[in-house]
């Protein structure tokens, strides 16, 4: 044999073995490779979720709230979580053909992995270098990423990665169709700007629904799939363009789409129409945080709330034992044993606000507050500087000082300033230090540059408000506006905020007397100073006048006359000549009979309203004026269901009988004089509302809190306006009185109900009294005929002398 010969057998049986090699090294790669993807489909290395997990996916769904007539008023969710579930039939046709044509064109015909687009990718990226080369990643896998992907901690679970996504997209592939994959992508996919899945990012990108997306909509809107960042249509509109355009391109090799058609719409500009998505914006902000607050609270343990505010343990722990929504998705739990979550359950609340309604709500206190109050008050004051009073006799310069001391420590800057380490010293330099910051305005917010002190100030220049409006016989809240600006004044002043309620007590004290000591409309009460005995001190509250009936003194607000039904601790000359009287310890179990829960000290000035009171438990307490003395509870939601649309609970509102029927006509009689006649005459002259109503104003000391409460048979409304603090309030009574400062918005709000034709609101709606009723038949014989008319004032004066908590 020659050596030609030789070597050329040589170089063959090397050959041999080398290809040889090669196919025991592949053959040993597939197998090191099917067994990896065995032991990753059986969970023995790298994650794998449960075949339940698989078949159920944990779907993190924002929670829905609804206004009565079904308008989304707004979403609960947390960061990256602004997610409502849509169903397949619920897409446009362009979204899943976009998608299917871009990110995958054989997603018909794999199962989960796309081996020719895999083996695309793997040559063209890996052995030739090309980064433009496309993907290998299905649908199917992307979803898998979405759904289960942990984040990788080393450099062995990121190499696992793509191989546990290729088995948990074939798994996927095994227990869901191709539509259903395709509506769990969109569902899933962060389309940023707070717009997670499909139908908020129609939302927040078109104001649609995924149904009604256009063509160029659905390509803009899939092409963000590659890159959201990149491809951010607020940030980079031209490139988001052009990648709407190789959308359509691709449709077009997809035969999803013509030529003529896809070179029409290219040409298109990229229009949007940006809804911006925020927990403060849209309708009825306060009373969203108040829902929110009241179903995810948790059973009250009374270490977990401060000394100074156990009254909040009481209410709270009042309310999870009587009100369902309180705490319910603590004491509720999902078949899997879990609690409900709101945040990502994708609940829908059915609330039992109305969309007009609150909107005329906030309509009117914005009017009032930003036409009327506000500038008289920043007049008054001579600017924002100096929020406070300047009686001396009320509030030193010292005590003024230490409540601005106070509000700086109670900041969000000091307390921020404080972990950082500073001193009290740099603190103090730090707020007396210009910086630019965004401020509250009635014509827009707007940037400036003060100090921090001076912006503390300027904030606590602006009159606070609340309004709640109530279906006297459902407790359907109607309306709920807790402050000015929900943004800028976060403390709700609807539920949270407790205020002394001046007059609007008197209907309490009234009604007790009327109710257990035979008092009417027309029982005479002796004028003058009562000398209350209370212990070594004698209570004298300012106002008078001489004897008048309990109408004309309702009608007027006759301090003297509420404040003289109150028992001493030795008897005074109104007890002694044999007038009713009953102790303040009665009145004030009297009061929490309606439904308040706050705390009420029995002492006499309890009878001219200076406990603290929320507006929500005066306007519930107020519902057995309107109701025929029974009381209803609020009621914020009708019911509540699941994603899918199962009610998991409905809600109603609770009655509690307070007075006799008999009683309810004689303080009915009395508190619509009071609106006829009396303090809250402005309703009909300054307003021209005829509709039968029944009211109360009230102002406390220094004008500090300005109330009315107002009420017809199909609605019951209050409103409050003050101070954040009590120091800082109007000088003139004319201004800071309770007709001038709270009656005229419940006066604009009406007027826009009435108005509205859609609205189940006339103002031809009136009281039943029975036939032939009179509320002064007990006092017929004694008094020769019906004496107490409308038209007296006894105490005379109006709303200027006659309110007051001690007035």
């Amino acid at each position: 044999m020659s050596n030609h010969t030789q070597r050329r057998a040589a170089r063959q049986a090397r050959n041999s073995r080398i290809v040889k090699r090669m196919w025991y090294t592949f053959g040993a790669f597939v197998g090191l490779m099917a067994l990896l993807f065995v032991l990753i489909y059986n969970g023995v290395i790298g994650y794998m979720p449960a075949i339940e997990q698989l078949r159920n996916p944990t779907d993190k769904f924002a929670s829905t709230i609804y206004a009565a007539g079904g308008e989304e008023m707004g979403r609960f969710y947390r960061s990256k979580g602004n997610r409502v579930y849509v169903d397949y039939d619920q897409l446009s046709k362009h979204l899943s053909n976009a998608l299917i044509a871009t990110e995958d064109a054989r997603f018909d015909n794999h199962s989960g992995i796309d081996v020719r687009a895999l083996g695309r990718a793997i040559i063209k990226r890996v052995l030739m270098g090309q980064k433009s080369a496309g993907g290998g990643s299905t649908i199917t896998q992307q979803l898998a990423k979405q759904l289960y992907s942990p984040e990788s901690s080393n450099i062995f679970e990121r190499a696992l990665q793509k191989p546990i996504e290729w088995v948990i997209a074939v798994k996927l592939e095994r227990y869901y169709t191709k539509d259903e994959i395709i509506k769990m992508y969109f569902n899933q996919f962060d389309f940023l700007n707070n717009a997670v899945g499909i139908k908020t990012a129609a939302f927040v990108y078109f104001g649609k629904d995924p149904s009604q997306l256009n063509l160029q909509e659905s390509a803009t809107l899939v092409g963000m799939c590659k890159n959201p960042s990149y491809y951010n249509p607020l940030r980079y509109s031209e490139r988001t363009r052009e990648r709407r355009n190789v959308v359509l391109d691709q449709m077009v090799k997809a035969g999803f789409l013509s030529e003529a058609d896809a070179e029409a719409t290219k040409q298109l500009p990229l229009v949007l129409s940006y809804h911006r998505v925020d927990h403060n914006d849209g309708l009825a902000p306060y009373f969203r945080e108040e829902l929110r607050r009241v179903m995810m609270a948790k059973k009250p343990e009374e270490k977990d709330y401060p000394k100074w505010n156990r009254q909040a343990y009481v209410d709270d722990s009042a309310a999870w034992v009587c009100n369902p929504l309180y705490g319910w998705c603590n004491k509720n739990t999902k078949p899997d044993g879990s609690h409900y979550d709101i945040y990502s359950d994708g609940l829908k609340i059915y609330t039992t606000i109305d969309e007009r309604m609150q909107t005329y709500a906030e309509q009117a206190v914005r009017k009032h507050m930003s036409k009327t109050l506000q500038p008289a008050f920043l007049r008054e004051r001579g600017g924002t500087k100096n929020p406070y009073t300047n009686n001396r006799a009320e509030l030193s310069a010292a005590a003024k000082q230490s409540l601005i001391n106070n509000a700086i420590k109670r900041s969000d800057r000091y307390r921020m300033l404080k972990k950082q380490g500073k001193s009290e010293e740099e603190i103090m330099s730090n707020f007396n230090t210009p910086t630019t910051m965004r401020l509250f305005s009635y014509d827009g917010d707007y940037e400036t540059t003060m100090t921090p002190r001076d912006s503390l100030l300027y904030t606590k220049s602006f009159l606070r408000c609340s309004m709640m409006s109530m279906d006297p016989v459902t407790g359907y809240v109607k309306a709920y506006v807790g402050g000015p600006d929900f943004r800028f004044f976060k403390y709700d002043m609807v539920s949270k905020g407790r205020r002394q309620i001046g007059s609007t007590v008197k209907p309490f004290v009234y009604s007790k007397a009327v109710n257990d000591y035979g008092c009417t409309p027309c029982t005479m009460r002796p004028g003058g100073a009562p000398n209350i005995h209370w212990y070594r001190e004698v209570w004298n509250p300012r106002g008078g006048g001489g004897s008048m009936t309990l109408k004309s003194a309702l009608t007027a607000s006759v301090n003297t006359i509420s404040a003289g039904f109150m028992k001493g601790t030795s008897p005074n000359w109104i007890e002694q000549q044999g007038y009713a009287v009953y102790p303040p310890s009665e009145l004030a179990k009297w009061m929490h009979s309606f439904g308040i829960t706050s705390h009420l000290e029995p002492v006499p000035a309890l009878s001219l309203g200076v406990s603290e009171i929320t507006l929500r438990e005066m306007v519930a307490a107020y519902s057995a004026f309107a109701n025929g003395g029974m009381r209803v509870e609020p009621v914020y939601v009708t019911r509540i269901c699941d994603n899918k649309g199962n009610i998991l609970a409905e809600f109603t509102g609770q009655q509690t009988e307070i007075m006799s029927e008999d009683t309810y006509y004689k303080m009915l009689d009395m508190l619509m004089s009071v609106v006829n006649s009396g303090t809250g005459r402005r309703l009909r002259a300054q307003y021209n509302i005829t509709a039968e109503m029944g009211g109360k104003t009230g102002t406390t000391n220094f004008n500090s809190d300005g109330w009315f409460m107002g009420f017809t048979p199909e609605l019951v409304t209050g409103v409050w306006v003050g101070g954040e603090e009590r120091y800082i309030h109007f000088v003139s009574t004319a201004m800071g009185q309770g007709a001038e400062a709270a009656l005229p918005i419940l006066a604009l709000y009406m007027q826009q109900v009435y108005k509205d034709a859609a609205l189940p609101y006339t103002q031809s709606t009136k009281f039943q009294f029975p036939k032939g009723y009179n509320p002064c038949q007990d006092e017929l014989g004694r008094l020769g005929g019906y004496g107490g008319g409308g038209g007296d004032t006894g105490g005379g004066g109006g709303d200027a002398i006659m309110e007051g908590a001690f007035d």
